[in-house]
């Protein structure tokens, strides 16, 4: 230590001549810009949310447990770009230009909700004043500009609405492009325990929680090493494997099958409440199609985490295919939820209509369109208001209009609110069993575990019920469809993004410390790949699957007339077309119209396909010819 002092103090005196000054200056300058650009690197790894506890946790729990929540981490940056986008583009601009509360129908609650509409019940249901507020999309208002800044809200809706789809693709393939670069080709399992034993550690460390996680880290690193080397020279009977891996196929398609039935039969029960009126029924009732879907997601894992032990997969493969038939559950559930939705809307709509035409006794027994039956409301509107001119409709009169209260004015089904509630119910009744299941599942557990195993007949840490481990499968699968819900339910309500943000930050420290606090390490600790590809390729998937039913709606299904920001308009994206007519020179609309010619598009979305097919063949190439240069530099060095 003296002789670096010494060193320190007269290194500049090394320099020759005239230039002792200006080398000491050099050298001064050189050792604190080296300083700066290492504080700078901590700096800027200390400013990564949450890194010091996924990497606390990856030391602990492996690598495995750790890619959960950087991809946590990962979705949480997602949704901070959709949320800002529908906040500053879509709810700010309406709350601070838009037409005030109270001012339209569609922005005031209905004389008949007024009483219950500040109860706590009605808002936890998100009814009352949450209903008729920009959290949904029946309160934005359907002129083209609003404010002084003539800001165009349809348009701006619309075009958020696609754009968090298309921007949530390119970050998706982005990602996955990366991680495959990332990945590269061959093993590194050349000397991989000597590697281990001899570089593992970094004499650079001196705080001493430090060097504890970095001792967990070896120690855990070591652990997947021997399950890898196991895995590699295990034999097994073939046949038996076979037989026990049809037979856990066997169960999980009856599992499957199952939820599939009880998801069918507790939807036919809520149309049934439905019709009879849910106000004659309970809290279990109203809520039971949500409940039944988040206890579903809760035992379906575990009970598939059973029958996968009697496949004896490598732990790796033993997830994906966990991952896989979980992925088959939540897909079938969300999907039946939208049927089932879609089907109780239609059910609501034609009972109302039928009312209103046994109101107006119009005795015609047909099958009525949705065109239809918002004609017959438009119809049953003009009576109410020629009600008010004495029985006639005055034309050309010079008197004023007669002042009516929004609140007693009445008003047609807004299906898109609708739709918007289920799924922000939906998304919070999920959160709420993914809290429980926490502090019961893990915490009440562990603490049971930890106090009661001093007095109890067995051991409890080793036998039952022990400590929890962390579940892989069911936690990544479950953050993946909750995107799914966000990304299909967001252009019905608005306030998804934000509700999402708030559940994945909470979930975050929730989840860290019931990881470091109430769970143990797997038994087999197995390494993670070094790319989140198999989780990217699943929210890939979903994300594909999720805009399907909105673009649906924007393409084939007529707005409703008397709430939204496309009411009045034969389908959602003619704002497109009006846009261009009002807003643009007309030789701007002609090339856009040749541009949008399916003659077009087809040839063109051909020659991106055939451009992909071309790109992945030459990179399955050049990574064959890596491999086949690594095998040929390893035969080199043995020799």
């Amino acid at each position: 230590r003296e002789a670096q002092l010494f060193v320190e103090k007269f290194e500049g005196a090394l320099g020759k001549g005239k230039g002792k000054k200006f080398y000491a200056y050099k050298v001064m300058m050189t050792k604190k810009w080296m300083k700066f650009q290492r504080d700078f690197e901590n700096f800027k790894t200390a400013c990564i949310p949450w890194e010091m506890k996924i990497k606390e946790i990856e030391s602990h729990f492996g690598s495995s447990v750790a890619s959960y929540f950087i991809f946590l981490r990962w979705m949480y940056g997602i949704n901070m770009i959709l949320f800002g986008l529908t906040f500053g583009l879509v709810m700010v601009p309406e709350a601070l230009m838009g037409k005030p509360y109270g001012s339209l129908p569609r922005k005031t609650v209905p004389r008949a909700e007024e009483a219950s509409a500040m109860n706590f019940a009605t808002l936890w249901d998100f009814s009352g004043f949450a209903q008729y507020s920009v959290l949904f999309y029946g309160y934005y208002n359907n002129q083209r500009t609003i404010g002084w800044l003539k800001f165009r809200m349809p348009l701006s809706y619309f075009l958020v609405g696609v754009g968090t789809i298309g921007y949530s693709f390119m970050i998706v393939i982005r990602t996955m492009a990366r991680n495959a670069n990332e990945e590269g080709g061959g093993d590194d399992t050349s000397f991989n325990f000597s590697w281990k034993m001899f570089t593992s550690w970094d004499y650079l460390i001196g705080n001493p929680e430090t060097a504890d996680n970095k001792f967990a880290s070896i120690t855990t690193s070591f652990k997947e090493a021997i399950v890898e080397e196991q895995e590699s020279r295990k034999e097994e009977n073939i046949h038996l494997t076979r037989f026990l891996r049809v037979l856990a196929n066997f169960l999980a398609l009856c599992t499957l099958a199952g939820s599939g039935y009880l998801i069918f039969f507790v939807v036919r029960r809520s149309q049934k409440f439905a019709l009879e009126g849910l106000e004659n029924y309970g809290w279990w009732e109203r809520n039971e199609v949500n409940m039944v879907m988040s206890l579903l997601g809760m035992f379906c894992p575990t009970l598939f985490d059973v029958i996968s032990s009697l496949e004896n997969y490598h732990p790796r493969i033993a997830l994906r295919w966990q991952l896989g038939r979980i992925f088959a559950l939540f897909l079938g559930n969300l999907y039946t939820f939208i049927i089932a939705l879609m089907d109780e809307i239609n059910l609501k709509a034609r009972y109302l209509f039928l009312f209103l035409i046994f109101n107006m006794q119009l005795g015609k027994d047909e099958d009525f369109q949705p065109l239809e039956e918002e004609k017959i409301v438009k119809y049953n509107m003009t009576i109410w208001e020629a009600s008010l001119y004495n029985g006639t409709i005055p034309e050309n009169s010079t008197a004023p209009p007669i002042q009516v209260d929004p609140a007693d004015v009445p008003r047609g089904p807004c299906w898109e609110t609708m739709v918007g509630q289920e799924f922000v119910r939906l998304t919070v009744s999920d959160t709420m069993t993914t809290y429980i299941t926490i502090l019961i599942g893990d915490f009440l557990r562990a603490v049971f575990v930890r106090f009661f195993n001093y007095c109890w007949c067995w051991d409890l840490e080793y036998g039952f019920p022990s400590y929890s481990e962390f579940d892989i499968s069911g936690n990544v699968l479950g953050l993946i469809f909750n995107q799914g819900m966000i990304w299909m339910g967001s252009f019905y309500a608005p306030c998804l993004p934000a509700i999402n943000v708030f559940r994945l930050h909470t979930s975050m420290y929730l989840q860290c410390w019931a990881v470091m606090c109430c769970n143990v390490p797997q038994e087999r600790v197995f390494k993670a790949s070094r790319s989140n590809n198999f989780y990217m390729a699943m929210l890939l998937f979903i994300l594909f699957l999720s805009t399907l039913p909105a673009v649906y709606t924007i393409v084939s299904i007529p707005p409703s007339f008397d709430c939204g920001p496309f009411s009045g308009k034969t389908r959602m994206f003619e704002v497109i077309s009006e846009t261009l007519e009002h807003d643009f020179p007309s030789w701007f609309g002609k090339v856009f119209g040749y541009a949008s010619n399916p003659g077009l598009i087809l040839p063109f979305i051909l020659l991106m396909v055939l451009s992909i097919y071309y790109l992945n063949a030459t990179s399955k190439s050049y990574k064959e010819a890596n491999l086949e240069l690594k095998k040929k530099l390893q035969s080199v060095r043995n020799r």
